[in-house]
């Protein structure tokens, strides 16, 4: 099943860079004009003449300023004939990583084509970034992150399969991570947990199949199996969200929100109607092994449950609980229980200009071991793309218990909770070259620490990381 879904998705997808339909200026009005997309004798997907496309200009939708600094789905400005949402009859701009939806009017860029009767997609990104991050508890370093991914779709048995792979050179940065701050969460060799730096993710991030298929008229169900996959936990993960693609780093409040993102065996089933989707999944609690470079055995011992509700065009909100089983390597003992709520606003300003905002809350409440209790995290993300240049910032609150180890380690702050704040603003200039771009940026980042922790961090760090990306856009 791997093998054919990545061999599927990947191999589909590639070969559309010889024969990719053209992208490039695609109004309103020739949108509206497309066929209703129908999947074989289903009752029909959504005309889009007759779609809710408030603040929906693909004509305004730039190509050239905006990256998927991990890995997803970008599109813009393309002929959308032959693609449906990939869970009911809604349109696809609205399908983020796993079965995660966004607003319908957020920007989406990739090379989109066909071959034979599937419809296909691929994009893919590379970034060089050097990273400094401040204080005593800082480091520096330079390194790279990457994504190739593809999707191939088509109609089946009267409903819509859609295949995705996607791949990362990620574990080449080695397993310590690259520095960050105040983040925690994950072992990456097995036997230190890494804290004030991010965890490379796996090479194989997501082997997925989705089948949907219409139950009546404008109600459709959907099942989704992943290896790796996303369960329905949390918004969509950060780098398939506007800010998250803009942004280099990642944020510490991952592993409150959207840290499920690569995980090893995912089975989701649920119902989709216009703008109303409920799930269900049970996947695998265990974060990803010392391995980076395998697939992992599904374990299937955890469950989520998820109700997304997209009122209009420019507005997607979430809410969602989970039981992750034993997630830390390090701590087999300590199950999770996770709770999230998030409201993602999009909307496009006009010609080469796009603003979307993330607003987002998670709780981890911890099951056995030393950190039995509850700990929140808030998101705010925001991203503006004017033209060539896109400015993002993001700000955050979070309760950390990680950050000093373990009680039996020692230390006198070990085990204790930290209310910690991290402020971060940057922003990139893009250069467009065919269906590529090539982007230039930085970031800067303050934070607000306690008084106990401040001997450790210092008063005031500062970090700052610079960037430089080759990117598809189609």
């Amino acid at each position: 099943m791997i093998v054919r879904t990545l061999a599927a998705a990947v191999a589909l997808a590639l070969p559309v860079a010889a024969q990719a339909q053209s992208m490039d200026g695609m109004d309103h009005s020739q949108h509206q004009q497309a066929e209703p997309a129908i999947a074989g004798d289903a009752p029909p997907a959504e005309d889009h003449s007759k779609m809710d496309h408030s603040g929906m200009d693909h004509a305004q939708m730039d190509h050239s300023g905006m990256d998927h600094s991990m890995h997803g789905m970008a599109m813009g400005g393309m002929d959308m004939k032959g693609f449906v949402g990939a869970l009911g009859s809604y349109s696809m701009m609205r399908d983020a990583s796993g079965t995660a939806w966004q607003p319908d009017s957020a920007p989406m860029w990739a090379i989109m084509g066909r071959l034979g009767g599937w419809s296909t997609m691929v994009h893919g990104f590379a970034t060089l970034i050097h990273d400094n991050q401040g204080g005593p508890r800082g480091d520096s370093k330079t390194f790279s992150t990457s994504m190739l991914m593809g999707m191939a779709q088509r109609p089946v048995g009267g409903g819509t399969l859609t295949l995705r792979g996607m791949v990362s050179l990620d574990p080449l940065m080695g397993k310590r991570g690259y520095p960050l701050l105040l983040a925690s969460g994950e072992s990456a060799d097995g036997v230190n947990k890494l804290v004030d730096r991010q965890h490379p993710h796996d090479a194989f991030m997501e082997l997925s199949a989705t089948y949907s298929h219409p139950l009546t008229e404008g109600l459709s169900g959907f099942v989704y199996f992943g290896l790796p996959g996303e369960p329905a936990l949390g918004p969509a993960t950060f780098m398939h969200r506007f800010p998250g693609m803009a942004n280099p780093e990642a944020p510490i409040s991952h592993h409150w929100l959207d840290s499920t993102h690569v995980t090893f065996g995912v089975l989701t089933a649920g119902l989709a109607t216009k703008g109303l989707k409920l799930e269900g999944s049970v996947f695998t609690g265990r974060e990803p092994d010392a391995n980076r470079w395998d697939i992992e055995r599904p374990r299937f011992d955890s469950w989520s449950v998820r109700a997304t509700w997209n009122p209009t065009a420019n507005l997607s909100m979430q809410v969602s609980h989970g039981f992750l089983k034993s997630p830390e390597g390090l701590h087999p003992e300590e199950d999770v229980r996770r709770t999230t709520a998030s409201v993602t606003w999009n909307r496009a300003l006009g010609p080469k200009r796009n603003w979307q905002s993330t607003l987002a809350w998670g709780r981890n409440t911890h099951l056995g071991g030393d950190h039995s209790h509850p700990a929140d995290a808030f998101l705010l993300d925001s991203a503006l793309q004017l033209g060539r240049w896109t400015v993002f910032g993001r700000a955050e609150n979070v309760d950390k218990d990680e950050l000093f180890g373990d009680e039996a380690d020692g230390n006198p702050l070990a085990g204790q909770v930290f209310n910690v704040s991290k402020f971060s603003l940057g922003g990139y200039h893009s250069l467009p070259v065919g269906k590529v771009a090539f982007d230039l940026g930085g970031l800067v980042s303050k934070y607000a620490l306690p008084s106990a922790i401040r001997p450790a961090y210092g008063s005031s760090p500062t970090s700052f990381m610079l960037f430089t990306r080759i990117r598809i856009t189609g």
